[in-house]
């Protein structure tokens, strides 16, 4: 059963707030561990890569957005820079991108294993920490 567009968004995406500053030069850090989740669509047909609607996902909630509705909005609104930095694809006719519905997001988001999605972020936010005098950063 597909998740109500109203439904608050899971707490493990709120986690990322708490991580401001986030930088351009760590945008590929974020989409490199997204891509490590796996895809549970069928490849045939799939318009959007799942790493680049995990990013948008991500940067609506950081955003403020508290709803699948309002991640659905934000994306929708999303600014030409932002989207092109995430890797969304270029429609080939019109100077625009191609950008995931609500729908879209809120079906992916209910079929996606939320522990991989879990430790992809918690990987990412990882990579972000600043290393403490002496001690080494290990990643899983």
């Amino acid at each position: 059963m597909p998740a109500d567009a109203s439904l608050p968004i899971p707490p493990a995406l709120g986690q990322l707030r708490e991580q401001p500053d986030i930088v351009p030069r760590e945008v590929p850090g974020l989409l490199e561990r997204l891509a490590q989740v796996p895809d549970p669509r069928d490849p045939r047909g799939v318009r959007h890569a799942l790493a680049v609607v995990l990013a948008l996902t991500a940067c609506a909630v950081l955003t403020g957005a508290t709803s699948l509705l309002a991640v659905g909005e934000w994306i929708a609104d999303a600014p030409p820079h932002v989207l092109e930095r995430l890797g969304v694809r270029a429609d080939p006719v019109l100077p625009r991108r191609l950008v995931p519905s609500e729908a879209t997001v809120r079906r992916l988001l209910a079929r996606i294993d939320g522990g991989a999605l879990d430790q992809a972020v918690g990987r990412w936010l990882t990579d972000r920490r600043p290393a403490s005098a002496g001690a080494a950063r290990t990643v899983r």
